[in-house]
Parts: C-alpha cells; structure tokens; sequence
C-alpha cells in the first residue's frame, strides 16, 4: 500500500503486516482466563490434606449435580450399564424450572405441528449474535425429541403432554415446541404433580430402580487430577461432614447448573443481569461446575452470557396493550417478546418497572385475538387446542389488583394517582394512542394493527410488572462428545459437562423463540453422554 493510500484511508492494515505479526502464532481459542479484578471465584480452594480425607470411593462415572442434567446424565449412563454415584449438594431434590423443550417430538406430530429445524438454527444463531457453536446447537436440535421421548417412556402412560401456545410476532416469533408435562389424574406413581419436579422425580426413579447410587447433601469442593493431567474424581463435603474422595474411572460429569446466585461471577460475565431489582430464588446455583472446571484449566464462554431475563415481576403480565413508564410515557412497540419488554423496562427512568394500560372491554379483545397469539406474558399461558377462559382471566386480572400489583379506575386521572404517575403525561399519551388506533397505523412504534386496542372506554386498569432475573447461561467450552476443553481447544481428559454448567449455546439473550430449550439440553445431551461412555451397549 502506498503512502498515498495509507493517508487515504488511515485505518487499513496491509496484509504483508498482518502476515508479519502472526509468524510463528499459533491460533488459540479466546476465554477470559482472567476478569481482571481478581474475583474470589477464580482462586481454587485449597486441596484437603490426605490424613483428613475420611475414605475414597470409586465408579465408573461421578456426575456433580442433582438437578435435571444431572438426574438424566446419571439415569441414562446407568441405563446404560455403567456404575454411577451422583453428588447433589442440596439436601433434597430441586426443580428450578416446569417447561421442556423438543423439536418436533412425537406429541407434536400428533398435534400437526412442526419446526423447521434449519430456520430455527438460523433463528436461534441471529438472536445469539452468532456466539454460539452451531454443532452444539444442532446437538440439541437433533437430539432433544430422542431424549424427551425417553423420557415419556420412563414414565409410561401415566403424563399429560400439552404443547405451549406459542407466540407469533412480525418481530419476534416463536417456535412450538415447549412442552408441559402432567400427572394424570388418580396416578400415583410419582409424588410430583407437573413441571420440572416431574420430570427430575423421572429420572431420579429411573436412576435409583436400575441400581444406582444418589448422595443427597453432598458438596464437591474441587476437582482432582493425576500426573498425567487427567481428571479422576473430586473430594466433597458428605452429610456427616466428612469429607471423602469420589474418584470416576471413566468419567467426572459436571452438571450444577447455572451462576445467577454468585453476584461476582454474574458480575464478571453478565452485568446486565445485576441491574433487575428482583431475583426469581436460584438456591445453590453458584456456579460451582463453571468454578471447578476453571481451576483445572478448562475455557469458559466469552463474556457477555446469556441471561433470562423475564417480565415476572408485580404483575408478572403484560399482554399487547399499551405499555408506559414510571413516567406516563409510551416507550415501546408492545408486540414483542418477553425478555425485550424486560430489556426496554429496564431502560426507562427507575427501570424497576412498568404498566400495561387497557380498558373495560379488555375481555372482548383478548378473546377477539385469542387464536391469534400466545406465549408468555402476551396471554396467559395456554396449551395447544385450549379455549378461551372469560371467567379464568378476569379472575387473574382481579387477583393482581387485590394484591396491589394493578389497580382499577372510573378515570384516567383516578388511574394516574393509585399509579403515582403524572396524570397529564398519562392523559396525552393515552389520547395519542387512541388517535393511533383509530388511524390504524402506529407510526410512532410499529405496533402491527390488529393488536391496536383503543383505552376509551372505563373502567380503565393498570398492571405492574417489571423485570427479573432467573438464570445466566453460560459455562465450560465442550465439544459435541460433552468432554471440557482447555484455552488451547484440548480436551481435559476424564472431565465432561452437561446442562448449565456447559457453555457453547447461549450469548446476548436466552433464546425465548423455543422456552424450556435448557431442560430439552439437558435430556439431548444426557442422550449424548451416554453413546460417548458406553458406546457397545
């Protein structure tokens, strides 16, 4: 390049310099080894001395974590004749979540629904920024009908399987493959009745039937390795408060979960996720297989990681209708996802929180457009095939109000002081969306037409909500065999991750466009691991 050329455009890099500095390089996979701040979590504890280590123990597989990826990583693995001790550190079983995810799984087909699975990679590949692995990714997309599956065929014919309503935008649409399970009426075969506890009590059965081993207020501490650099176990804190050595010959199966309930580490690779006032409980969700794979020198996921962030707060609903700030002030097209609304919410002066604002004849438009959306916040959560519910809705709507997350008025200037907001903001903005409304054209937001609902009618309401945090997605870099990687792309030996604890899916924003997609890893990738561990069998 000439001297000419250089001052024309100052910011270009000749490739003879490009190919000067990177002699003799090796390429290497980026992590962020080291947060810069020195964080608690990035200093390994110190090993237990040999004379206090009460006893060792042995099997062909330690799974860390006793929550869904666990219980079905260690159901499968002893399904599939291996040997099997899983540690939980809490002191009974856990469920964090309720919806499962599978892409076109057979419940669907009966339904006549079906996802693309390629516009879906496409999708979920857009909304992640592309700072996902795409094998991981269609790890999950090919394999979590099979797991999901196993699943209903653990249980027998004793579920209800519902698929969720999904919702469908010019924005943002989502895909139908959110399942929700049930015990059918008069079963007894498992104490839980619906959701994730469900569904971890499946596995649990499943696991303790066929022989396998569950220590329940057992704490991993670290993880230890041989000279070879190999990982064969990890010491724990038991229930007596002994502490004794675990040690996989096979395999060291990190599956705790996610970090929302570390504030250092949420602070390290997901700040955003501190700035939500409120926090859906994650008990002993700290992180620990992301912190236990560090210290043995496994990669973990580029910062920014993927938070759930939903609009559960106050309220907890939203809809389509007109949304304003603590201000009064309209401040964004509604007809959009959950985790948007709680970004947007979250922009806005305070950020603590919001109000959807509608009228008397709310019912009527709701049912009007009943068949025409769904997802979480937009309607209340519906099934596949399910009716509209007058009498179910209004009684949900008046419940917020009587507890003090929405409020009722004969006018606006009554609505504006139970929502301690300006009335004349309140006032204007309302008389500028009804214009917009009856011109049938949002030209101040985009808001799709059909979903432009006038606020001219009294009694006129208001509901609260705002956002919250729930989980922060992102953990050890693993290949599709689930084995930990180190910063040079290397496999540890003997270490493998599953669920939360692994990274590779998420970035920028919990894929909302399939909900329940963590709990459909954790049965794809449970598949997984057992074909890796016993191939033969």
């Amino acid at each position: 390049m000439s001297e000419k050329e250089k001052k024309e455009n100052r910011y270009a890099i000749p490739m003879e310099d490009i190919r000067e500095v990177s002699k003799g390089l090796e390429m290497k996979f980026y992590s962020n080894r080291s947060p810069k701040k020195g964080y608690s979590w990035e200093t390994p504890p110190d090993p237990v001395r040999e004379e206090d280590i009460a006893e060792s123990i042995a099997a062909e597989v330690i799974v860390i974590g006793g929550g869904i990826s666990g219980l079905a990583a260690a159901a499968r693995c002893r399904e599939r004749g291996l040997d099997v001790i899983l540690l939980d550190k809490n002191k009974r079983l856990m469920a964090l979540a309720g919806q499962i995810a599978a892409v076109n799984s057979r419940v669907m087909a009966e339904k006549g629904l079906h996802i693309d699975k390629k516009q879906l990679a496409a999708d979920w590949l857009k909304m992640s920024g592309s700072r996902v692995q795409e094998d991981l990714l269609w790890l999950f997309i090919n394999r979590s009908a099979e797991g999901f599956h196993w699943m209903l065929d653990l249980a027998g014919d004793c579920l209800q399987v519902g698929v969720f309503e999904a919702y469908k935008g010019p924005m943002f649409s989502e895909y139908p493959g959110t399942h929700h399970i049930f015990l059918k009426p008069g079963s007894d075969r498992y104490s839980f009745r619906g959701g994730g506890l469900l569904a971890c009590e499946i596995f649990e059965k499943a696991f303790l039937e066929n022989g396998g081993t569950l220590l329940r207020d057992t704490a991993a501490l670290y993880l230890e390795k041989d000279a070879d650099g190999r990982v064969t176990g990890c010491a724990a804190r038991c229930s007596d408060g002994k502490i004794r050595r675990y040690s996989g010959t096979k395999a060291v199966v990190l599956a705790t979960g996610d970090c929302s309930d570390d504030h250092e580490m949420v602070e390290a690779f997901c700040p955003i996720g501190l700035r939500p006032s409120k926090q859906v409980p994650r008990p002993g969700n700290t992180g620990d297989g992301q912190k236990m794979a560090y210290w043995v020198g496994a990669a973990l996921d580029n910062p920014e990681w993927a938070p759930t962030l939903h609009t559960l707060g106050y309220s907890g609903y939203q809809g389509y209708f007109l949304h304003v700030n603590r201000l009064g002030k309209r401040f964004m097209n509604e007809d959009t996802w959950m985790q948007a609304k709680a970004v947007r919410c979250l922009m806005q002066p305070g950020g603590d929180f919001a109000f959807s604002v509608f009228d008397s004849k709310y019912l009527d438009e709701m049912e009007d457009r009943f068949y025409e959306l769904g997802g979480q916040g937009m309607m209340p959560l519906t099934n596949v095939g399910d009716k509209f519910n007058r009498e179910a809705i209004a009684n949900f709507i008046q419940s917020k109000i009587d507890r003090g997350n929405g409020y009722v008025a004969d006018t606006l200037d009554e609505l504006a002081e139970k929502m301690e907001v300006p009335a004349d903001n309140l006032k204007k903005t309302v008389a500028r969306y009804n214009e917009l409304c009856a011109s049938g054209d949002d030209t101040d937001y985009g808001k799709r037409t059909r979903l432009l609902t006038s606020v001219s009618k009294g009694p006129f309401y208001a509901l609260k909500w705002g956002p919250v945090l729930l989980d922060v997605f992102g953990g050890a870099q693993i290949d599709t065999d689930l084995h930990v990687l180190d910063a040079d792309g290397k496999v540890i030996p003997g270490l493998y991750a599953t669920g939360n604890a692994a990274g590779g899916m998420y970035a920028v924003d919990y894929p909302l466009l399939l909900n329940g997609n963590s709990y459909g890893r954790a049965l794809a990738y449970a598949v997984q691991l057992g074909d890796v561990l016993a191939p033969e069998a």
